[in-house]
């Protein structure tokens, strides 16, 4: 980038992960920009199709997501006819979700954006160093989430 600032701030660990993150979004949309669907929406269906039905709280934890944003997701994969969502027969109150038909014929005919990024961004870098970023960025969100937990000062 030809006028890209060079400052520690912008060269640090974080000012990477954040490129990266970044980057790795706009490849993961661009590649399932085709098939009429977001990042989230390929995670939603990713988890429903490799764990089977699950409830939609349990799906927003593990996502990380806000629930209201879930529920903006789910939506639409039922409206795309993708998903199903019903109350759950041991609690009314929650909601599960499953693949209809029409989204387990799709899913294995859809690309896998994370193997496409992870193959892309790590081709000739060594194991031994992706696994040394990985440490260090696990780390570090631990750390900050710690100090989240603490309060912050």
């Amino acid at each position: 980038m030809a006028n890209e600032v060079t400052d520690p701030q912008h060269e640090s660990a974080g000012a990477w992960a954040k490129k990266y993150c970044l980057a790795s979004r706009l490849v993961m949309e661009s590649v399932l920009r085709p098939h009429d669907l977001g990042p989230t929406q390929w995670y939603v269906l990713y988890h429903v199709a490799t764990v089977g039905e699950i409830s939609q709280r349990d799906l927003a934890a593990l996502l990380q997501v806000e629930r209201a944003t879930l529920t903006g997701v789910v939506a639409a994969l039922v409206r795309k006819g993708l998903l199903v969502q019903e109350p759950s027969r041991t609690d009314q109150r929650q909601k599960m979700l499953r693949l209809t038909p029409a989204g387990a014929a799709l899913w294995p005919k859809l690309p896998d954006p994370i193997a496409l990024i992870l193959g892309t961004a790590f081709d000739d870098i060594a194991a031994s160093e992706v696994e040394t970023t990985v440490h260090v960025l696990r780390t570090a969100t631990g750390k900050l989430h710690d100090l989240l937990s603490k309060g912050t000062p």
